[in-house]
């Protein structure tokens, strides 16, 4: 006799991953339901991390002048805005953007139970909200509870003077002066927005070289722009401990292991996050993390326990939104037994600093260590059209051909719309295209599409001599 379930799926979690584990499921026909613990849905992705963030960028963007017609990097216009400015267009969007995840829930017959979910073995979860519990059955669960900011080490975060990114969308008031420990992409970003601000920031980090995933021309004048805007680096430079004066006003005094002492308004710590399963009682289902608190899956994004998924952020590399919406779909394709093609290796990434990068493919390093004989093309904004008119004269496109069969190999770019401007490559690549392609074919002008031909052009040079 075959055992009766509540659910046939119950998603851990309403960011992008179980989000589109969700509908796909209730797109089989099966039973679904989501467990959310936030009183809104969406999970990190729209309350405390991409949407808020890249709105953040937004906002921090429509207060600066962007003055490059007239030879300059763009300053403030009139006085500084103050943190509620630039956080009221934040809530709105995470306000919409949360119902438009709740509609696509409701539209696809999807339960949404809200509360905190703990096993009471495989099977079995227990969802404690303020209005009591509920026990649930599922025969499939997949965990999506996504990460959390690893905790500042001899220090903790007051929301105040000592930051994590989960909280500078409730800073109350703009420091003159800030510090940002870890390097990382949350990092950079924010660094570089505040920098914009005209906030004397200062970057620190134990690692000797940024974002190391990247090209390293384009990380080069990444900093190159953030040292325009008074942005100082502290690189290769852990933190001792921190001191938090009385005041008025409370400063943050951060001592250094070489000796070094940085006072400064405040300090966003971004070293790392760590996922969110503390409380999902794993043990009572079988399962156990690693030390960072991730789960490790199979291709499938099977867990050890056959019948439990996971998927997003808390599996790991790469955790982007639009990565972690994929393994969704496709976790639910295994849970349920259908075919599915994997997940593509070729996919775009995007830092949204200021300015933005984005890329997809192979970097030259790693070419470089594989033997592949590849020559680069390279297009500077300054030489389009559209740069002139927006006044962006440093970005750049460098696309990457092998020199025997001229296949395009990666993209990479730091510039305005380096993230839109990368999905062109991303095409090119994802059906074996090359240097003909580029060198055939017309793009809009004035458009960075153009880049394209450019940097064809320059490959083309390159490989005919």
């Amino acid at each position: 006799m075959s055992v009766q379930y509540d659910f046939d799926l119950l998603c851990i979690g309403s960011g992008p991953a179980g989000q589109r584990a969700a509908i796909q499921a209730a797109k089989l026909r099966k039973r679904v339901a989501i467990v959310e613990r936030r009183e809104i849905v969406g999970g990190v992705c729209v309350v405390t991390g991409t949407i808020p963030s890249k709105t953040f960028r937004e906002a921090v963007l429509s207060f600066v002048a962007q003055d490059g017609l007239f030879g300059g990097h763009g300053h403030l216009l009139k006085n500084r805005p103050t943190a509620e400015q630039l956080l009221r267009r934040v809530e709105l969007v995470i306000q919409r953007e949360s119902q438009v995840v709740e509609d696509q829930l409701w539209r696809n017959d999807i339960q949404l139970l809200r509360g905190e979910a703990t096993f009471k073995d495989p099977h079995t979860l227990t969802v404690l909200s303020s209005s009591g519990s509920r026990t649930v059955t599922a025969d499939k669960v997949l965990l999506a509870v996504g990460t959390q900011p690893a905790a500042p080490r001899g220090a903790t975060a007051d929301g105040e003077v000592v930051l994590t990114s989960d909280q500078v969308m409730h800073m109350k008031q703009l420091p003159r002066k800030m510090a940002v420990v870890g390097a990382g992409v949350v990092g950079i970003e924010f660094a570089s927005m505040f920098a914009k601000l005209e906030i004397d920031v200062t970057v620190i980090d134990k690692r000797e070289r940024l974002l190391e995933f990247l090209d390293g021309e384009i990380v080069d004048e990444l900093m190159h722009q953030m040292r325009n805007h008074d942005v100082s680096f502290r690189l290769g430079e852990a933190v001792e401990r921190l001191e938090i004066s009385d005041g008025p006003p409370r400063q943050v005094v951060i001592h250094l292991e070489s000796g070094k002492v940085i006072v400064s308004d405040l300090v966003l710590f971004s070293a790392g996050r760590v996922g969110a399963t503390a409380q999902l009682n794993l043990e009572a289902a079988g399962l156990t993390v690693n030390p960072r608190g991730l789960l490790t899956v199979d291709p499938q994004f099977r867990t050890q326990v056959p019948h439990i998924f996971a998927a997003g952020d808390v599996i790991g590399y790469p955790s982007l939104a639009a990565t972690s919406s994929e393994q969704g779909r496709l976790a639910v394709y295994s849970a349920f037994g259908m075919q599915s093609k994997p997940m593509a290796t070729h996919f775009p990434v995007g830092i949204y600093s200021i300015p933005e990068i984005s890329m997809v493919g192979a970097q030259e390093h790693e070419l470089t260590a594989k033997k592949i004989p590849y020559e680069t093309g390279v297009a500077r904004y300054r030489e389009i059209a559209r740069g002139q008119i927006l006044g962006d004269d440093s970005g750049l496109l460098k696309l990457l051909f092998h020199c025997e069969d001229r296949r395009l190999l990666g993209v990479h770019a730091i510039g305005s719309g380096a993230t839109e401007l990368i999905h062109i490559g991303q095409a090119v690549l994802g059906l074996g295209g090359g240097l003909d392609y580029f060198l055939e074919t017309v793009f809009n002008y004035p458009t960075f599409a153009e880049c394209y031909k450019v940097a064809a052009l320059n490959a083309a040079n390159k490989l005919a001599r």
